[in-house]
Order: C-alpha cells, then structure tokens, then sequence
C-alpha cells in the first residue's frame, strides 16, 4: 500500500501554495521494502526534476525541497520502483480526482499531478477591506436620489421606463444590435441617500458597476474615462457620496474598463459625436490611433469579443498605459485623488500580466487601496490567450471576484453535487491558493453578469446560500435587491430597479443576520478554514488557536441526526476532539443552516 495526501500535515508542510524560497517537506508511506521512491516535480509541465526519497523510519520516506527558482506553478507526482519476478517495475503516484490523497498509475505518461502555487510575498489587503461586507450597485437600478424624481440628462434616442417595477428588455434592431439602451435613472444621488439603508443591512463597502460617460445603460462602452455620466450626476455628487460614505466609516471601489471603449467614445468617435477631428477613426494623426488595431481603416477593427459597439484597445500600447496608470494626468489619478478606495478590473483574463502590475503600482502611492480582478475561474492556474496568468503571485491582484465558490455552492444547493464533492473542491481551491489571496477573494452569489440567486436556486436554500457566503474566507459581496427577494435570469432581467416598496422582510433578515455574524465574529473574518462531511451535511469550520466558528448546511428535505464517528473530516485538525460533544446526536432540520461557536 502506498499513501500521501497534500492535505495532511503529517504528509506535506506547509499546507498550500508555498513562498519563493521556501521549503516544501513531503512524506510518502509505503508498506513494501525494497523499493526506491523519488519525488518528482515538473515547472508548469516543463523539466523533469527528480529528488530522492530518503526512509525516515519504517516505511515512511521523505524529501524536502527548496523552491528558489521563481514564482509560477508547479506540479509533482511520486515515482515507486520495486523488483518484481519481471525485473524493475515502476509505478507512479499522483493526485486523485477529488485531491487530498492519492491514486495508483501505472504509466508516468498518465499521471494527475498536484499542483503548487509558488509565489513572491504575502499580500494581505488593507484591513477595512478584509472586513468588509460588500455591496454591488448596478447605478442606473438603484435609486433616484433627485427630489422630484427627474431623470438626469437622458440620452438621445433611448428608452425611459415607465415605472420602476417594468421589467428590464432590450430594444433590438433585426439584426440584434441595440436599437435604443433603457433607463430607469438611478443616479450618484440616490446611492448617497440609502447609506442608512446600507448601514442597517450591515454593508461596509460598495462596488459600484461603471460610473463614467457611456452610451449604453451598463456602462461598459466608456465614453470619456475622465467624466461621469452626466445621467448619474456630476463630480460634485461623487464627491459628496465618497464623504458620506467615509463620514459612515464605509468605502468605494469603482469599475476599471480597460479592454475596450465605446465605439463613439472621445478616443474612437466612430459616429463623429466628439466632431469630426476627434478620435482614431477620424484622423490617423490622432494621439488615440495607435490604440486601436484597425483591418480596414475606419470601419474594419478589432473589437471585444467581436461586438462592434467595442472596439478592444492595445493594452501594450505606452500611450495607453500612461493615459491609465501613469503618475500625471492619468485616469487613476484623477479618481484616486477623490478618494476613492480601490478598483475592480473588468475582464482581467484580456489585461496583460504587465498592465496588472502597472495599475497596482500606481495603486501602492495610496494608502489603503485595494485592487481586485474578474476572473471566472480557479486563478492560480488560469490560462488566457495561451499564456499562465501570475497576477495573484504578489504584487498584483490583491484578489478576484470568486465565481469558483457561486458554482459549487448552486450545484450543491441544487442537489447535483453531493456533499462530500463541494467540501473537496472547497478545500482544493484553497490549497492553490496563496492564503491571502484566497481570503481576499470578493465572494458572490450572483453580479449584473450571472443569474440572481434565488432564481438558481429553491427559496427555500436561500439562508443555506447566504449562510455559505459569509462563512467561507473571502469578502462577502451582496448584489443589489438579493436581500429585497429579486430574481431575474440573464441579461437584462437580472437587472431590474430595486423595489423599493417591496422589500421582502425574510431574506433581508437573512442577509442582515449574517452580515452581523460576521462583524461580531473576528473568526469568520480571519480565522483558518477546513471542511468536513455526513452524508448530505456539509461543514464549514473557521478556527483559531482560542476560537472556531462551525457552520452546517443540510439542503436535502430530510432531517439530518449527526453521527460524529461518521463524520469525514479533510483535515487533521486540532479542534477536532473539542468538536465531537456539539456535533454528536445534533439534528439538524431539512432545509436547514445551523452553526455554533466557542
């Protein structure tokens, strides 16, 4: 027999991604003799280094290396040769399906390796931010903040709803493009005036989807970076909800659209608003051509997915750069010094590695500002137009937007992944993960991009759904009118006004009771993560050296009587014992979320 498991520490230490430089001490069981073990490890599939395996007492070997080579990925597997009748034989041993322990393979060629994150520093964001309870406002679906309910400057050609309870559509040409974006005129003004709202909810920061002058009612046609939208309000608005916010000790993180432009942006200009010397495609001359990548100049360009209303920007371009980024003049400057507390890159997958690092060095001059990436996936090992992204290896990303979490906790809470699944994929994220990353990770259910929440999912999970946001590490993120019971699929009926006068009381309750948990419970803020399962019970335990905070999630319709020597524990955790007098004979009711703490 033949055992590891990078989850054990008894098998490798430290758990998880490693420090450049640091040591990795791996353990490898085996009840045979007369067997060599080497522990081979491979540079994102690259080289094949092998490291002998020394037996430390009876059958257990050991090696320890140290990863002084750079940052990256890396991957290792274990290589077993044995005499046999037929002469030398070899096996390999590497990760199983779910990971944690591992499996038997007979040809190297086969082998699924582990992976581990090496990277450059620990990256803790601020402490504000690491507390915090977040809010994603969609501005235009929010609140109207004016007095007599005007809508600001509406745009030529567009639609206006005629109350704030129609449902969101599109108004298409034949040909799908947009005929004419819709509004419902939300502006800065109405955010300003819900900071009580928001306080009583328990949020702490904000996130707001794009403020800047745009065409469309999403905002992510950028117009002009260095104005708000005129449909929002003015830069004396954005003043005043930046100190409100401040004055209520809460903060702002604003939307960074930095792989395209509208089409008749100031820099583009294809419909000649700006005039008709302004822009790429009406001069070559222009200091905004070399920005764009054209085909069939002016009408032929290269544009974001191939939507022709964005056209996609060289990213490499040093104009580009400066215009962003750089010290004088530039975008993030200009907002910065509003005090503003951090940013949300879109698409971060299409922003160079390069361009990453550029805008968080700008972001470094500030105190206490905080940078976090849309990444779809597990980023420690996201690949994006052929090359291994390192944005979250330290002077980078502080974190992503963690949409990993949102699909496991859907599938689990609809009942097509069991248990025992999601605990293992939950541990396993965390293990690639450096630490800190993966607790800065901004936690969601659902954004203007997914589905609402209580659409994926039977209302009668909802509590279980919220319970797993606030309870796993990272920055729980709420999206606007989940709390007020909003559903809605795609695009645009995710995007409905918030209502109001509507509020359903049972999930606000949910919302605000878990927002509290977290603010009285340092532990759920900070504290060590593991997992454990029984049956349809899924456990999430947060714990410190003096402390543990254990939530229980029963989604199934039956209730669940805990049988603690049942239990599968992922860990050797030390809490363990201390557990087994709460957990054993404790029911927990159908549909349920139940936790406990010291």
């Amino acid at each position: 027999m033949y055992y590891f498991n990078s989850w054990n520490s008894e098998f490798k230490q430290p758990f998880g991604a490693i420090k450049t430089g640091e040591v990795m001490k791996v353990n490898f069981s085996s009840d045979k003799e007369n067997v060599t073990i080497k522990f081979i490890i491979r540079r994102d599939f690259g080289l094949r280094h092998e490291f002998d395996m020394h037996p430390i007492e009876k059958g257990l070997y050991s090696s320890s290396v140290q990863f002084d080579v750079g940052h990256g990925l890396y991957f290792y597997y274990f290589e077993i040769s044995e005499q046999s009748d037929w002469g030398l034989v070899k096996h390999y041993y590497g990760r199983s399906e779910s990971g944690g322990e591992g499996v038997l393979y007979i040809s190297e060629q086969d082998v699924r390796p582990f992976q581990v994150t090496v990277y450059d520093k620990d990256d803790k964001a601020p402490e504000w931010y690491r507390d915090a309870v977040f809010y994603q406002i969609f501005p235009d679906r929010f609140n109207n903040g004016n007095s007599d309910g005007k809508i600001n400057a509406p745009k030529p050609n567009s639609f206006i709803y005629g109350s704030h309870q129609d449902q969101p559509m599109y108004v298409k040409e034949e040909n799908g493009d947009i005929a004419r974006w819709d509004f419902f005129g939300g502006n800065l003004k109405g955010i300003t005036q819900k900071i009580p709202y928001l306080k009583e909810l328990g949020v702490t920061a904000i996130y707001l989807n794009p403020i800047f002058s745009a065409t469309s009612n999403h905002r992510y046609d950028t117009n002009d970076y260095l104005a708000i939208d005129t449909m929002l309000g003015s830069e004396v608005d954005f003043k005043e909800l930046i100190d409100k916010l401040h004055e209520n000790k809460m903060h702002l993180v604003l939307d960074g659209v930095f792989s395209h432009v509208g089409k008749d942006s100031r820099y583009f200009n294809l419909a000649g608003t700006f005039g008709s010397k302004e822009g790429a495609t009406k001069t070559p001359k222009s200091p905004y051509f070399d920005w764009f990548k054209f085909t069939d100049y002016p009408n032929d360009y290269k544009s974001w997915w191939g939507i022709k209303d964005l056209p996609e920007i060289d990213k490499d371009n040093e104009s580009f750069r400066n215009f962003i980024y750089g010290e004088k003049d530039s975008v993030l400057e200009k907002w910065n010094n509003f005090g503003i507390d951090g940013w949300r890159l879109d698409v971060a997958d299409e922003l160079p590695d390069s361009f990453i690092r550029g805008i968080r060095k700008n972001l470094n001059q500030y105190e206490n500002m905080v940078l976090i990436g849309e990444v779809w996936e597990d980023a420690s090992n996201k690949i994006s137009y052929g090359q291994r992204r390192d944005y979250i290896l330290g002077d980078s990303l502080h974190g992503c937007m963690n949409y990993p979490f949102r699909d496991l906790i859907i599938r689990y809470l609809n009942g097509t992944i069991p248990a025992n699944e999601i605990a293992h994929q939950l541990l396993g994220l965390s293990e690639n993960y450096p630490k800190d990353i993966f607790y800065n990770n901004l936690n969601n259910l659902g954004t203007h991009d997914t589905e609402r929440i209580l659409t994926m999912i039977q209302p009668k999970n909802n509590d279980n759904a919220v319970s797993l946001m606030f309870s796993l590490p990272g920055v729980p993120c709420i999206y606007y009118g989940d709390e007020a019971g909003l559903t809605g699929g795609k695009d645009p009926n995710n995007r409905k006004f918030f209502p109001w006068d509507n509020i359903d009381p049972t999930y606000y309750k949910q919302y605000q009771k878990w927002s509290n948990y977290r603010t009285e419970n340092e532990v759920l803020r900070s504290g060590d993560f593991s997992t454990f399962y029984c049956g349809d019970l899924l456990g999430i335990i947060r714990y410190t050296e003096n402390d543990y905070f254990v939530t229980l999630i029963n989604p199934s319709d039956q209730e669940i009587r805990i049988d603690f020597n049942a239990i599968s524990f992922l860990q050797n955790l030390g809490v363990q014992e201390e557990l087994k007098a709460k957990l054993d004979g404790l029911q927990i009711e159908k549909n349920e979320t139940l936790f406990f703490k010291k």
